[in-house]
């Protein structure tokens, strides 16, 4: 006999699969393998309680506040613990229940259907700006062509393409002086039809730079206010074009003056639903959700955000993650932004594990080779 302590990061249908489990047992071992930690807030001390029997009734269970059996006070947060296969369980038992029961119901469902992403796409950064906080990445004219070539090669899908940098305290710029910086880019990626061989996206809130981007062969807008201008949305409905809908606390000016949440994940998933509900009212029909990393959040934010990233995946849309040699790796290990590339991939790598499908990044090369090996060791 030979036993053997598994990783609980494999992909177990396939694991099955190779067992010669049968289809239908599969999936229904693979809902007992999984567990899922469910953070519930401000639940009704009576549904608590009900909760907590019923789910030690089918071997979960709920972690509750001191008190909660006596009632000692009308709400209480609570931590659910439960597989897969007991999550669908008592999404059924508690549709009949009272006490908000009903609503935590839908929800659990909702969590069940959640599906990480199977492939991830690396999208390079060109800027086209002299003042970008990382100096690999600015690049003009025929310059930035041959890069975007390189990029190509290394492996790259998508290529997103700015004029204007979005750093704290960085300088604002006329919009004629963006679309001077972009538009050489533009007409060049046309020219050589280079939208042939990747996607290109505009990193940009401006509609005038905007709709010569898409013009020019650009399919994605990648758009750092959320879509705070309905002008911006008309663009992108015109071009039928997919939006990068990022969440930013103030502006790029002020964004890091003392940036305060009460609950992170909920007023940042409440922000991407709210925004992708106006993308779909104007039309747009593809959406990819950017929590904003180092984009008015601190350290311990941009951390929570990156740990718990599955948690917006409950809003049904594709997650890009940007945290390429930002502050954030500096302020664990005081680096330079040259001296981030290690840190990069970390966070990126546990962005993909927990849900990220696209990794914006200045380093091409190391991502799509990092990411050979994760998929080669999660598989």
């Amino acid at each position: 006999m030979v036993v053997e302590k598994l990783n609980t990061e494999i992909d177990i249908k396939r694991f099955l699969e190779h067992l010669g489990v049968d289809r239908g047992g599969v999936s229904i071992l693979a809902s007992k393998a999984k567990i899922h930690i469910v953070s519930i807030k401000e639940l009704n001390v009576g549904g608590a309680n009900i909760l907590k029997q019923d789910a030690l009734s089918i071997g979960a269970d709920l972690a509750v506040p001191r008190g909660t059996v006596v009632a000692k006070t009308p709400k209480v947060d609570c931590l659910l613990i439960a597989t897969t296969a007991q999550l669908q369980k008592l999404s059924r038992k508690e549709l009949a229940q009272p006490f908000g029961l009903k609503e935590l119901a839908a929800k659990l469902k909702t969590i069940v259907h959640i599906k990480k992403p199977e492939t991830v796409e690396v999208m390079g950064i060109i800027n086209a700006n002299d003042d970008s906080f990382f100096s690999g990445s600015r690049f003009t004219n025929e310059s930035a062509i041959k890069r975007i070539e390189q990029m190509i090669e290394e492996g790259a899908s998508i290529i997103d393409i700015g004029g204007v940098s979005s750093a704290p305290n960085a300088k604002s710029v006329s919009i004629e002086e963006e679309l001077s910086r972009v538009k050489p880019i533009c007409d060049l990626i046309q020219k050589h039809k280079l939208y042939e061989k990747a996607t290109f996206s505009i990193d940009s809130f401006e509609p005038e730079v905007i709709e010569y981007a898409l013009k020019s062969g650009f399919t994605i807008v990648n758009d750092i206010t959320g879509l705070e201008s309905d002008a911006v949305c008309r663009v992108a409905a015109k071009y039928k074009a997919k939006v990068v809908i990022m969440h930013m606390q103030g502006k790029p000016k002020t964004m890091q003056k003392k940036p305060k949440y009460t609950n992170i994940l909920d007023e940042v998933s409440s922000f991407l639903s709210s925004r992708a509900s106006k993308a779909k009212e104007f039309g747009i029909e593809s959406i990819v959700l950017d929590v904003g990393i180092g984009f008015g959040k601190t350290l311990e934010d941009n951390l929570m955000l990156i740990k718990h990233m599955e948690h917006f995946l409950a809003l049904g849309y594709p997650l890009l993650v940007g945290a390429s040699r930002k502050s954030m790796i500096g302020h664990i290990d005081n680096s330079s932004v040259e001296k981030r590339l290690g840190g990069t991939l970390a966070i990126h790598l546990e962005a993909v594990r927990n849900g990220a499908s696209i990794v914006r990044v200045h380093d091409v090369y190391e991502h799509s080779q990092a990411l050979k090996l994760y998929k080669a060791l999660v598989l």
